[in-house]
């Protein structure tokens, strides 16, 4: 079997698709959240705690020099990630939990005993009496 003809088999099974769709959703949800926390509820945060914009907080590690940037270590853009993480991991949890109850298979039926034949209830009465 060809390299080729291998990997074509693989790239249009069902999973792959399934899989590549969920990525390009998956990608476009992630912007999604994090315009969600960049924009809305972000700014509410820093305004509470007196106009900050967590985007601009930084610590200056080395200071600019001659043809170089200063070095500065953003931990505001952490805290943004981390929100963004936050309400994606609820929002995903959530989905699941959705998609589990839509799932929910009702309780199997207990198995219904078969009625002994004649040759068996002959067989349950020789017994009983054999043992009187």
């Amino acid at each position: 079997m060809s390299i080729l003809k291998e990997f074509r088999e693989f790239a249009v099974k069902g999973n792959v698709v399934d899989m590549a769709v969920g990525v390009i959703i998956g990608g476009a949800f992630g912007k999604i959240v994090s315009s969600l926390v960049s924009d809305v509820i972000m700014p509410p945060i820093g305004w509470l705690i007196g106009g900050v914009d967590f985007k601009d907080l930084a610590i200056e590690i080395a200071p600019a020099k001659e043809g170089a940037e200063a070095v500065m270590l953003k931990y505001g853009a952490f805290i943004q990630n981390v929100f963004d993480f936050l309400i994606i991991a609820i929002a995903v949890f959530g989905m699941v939990k959705i998609i589990n109850s839509l799932k929910k298979t009702p309780a199997p039926e207990p198995e219904k005993v078969p009625e002994p034949t004649a040759e068996e209830k002959l067989l349950a009465e020789i017994r009983d009496l054999l043992k009187k």
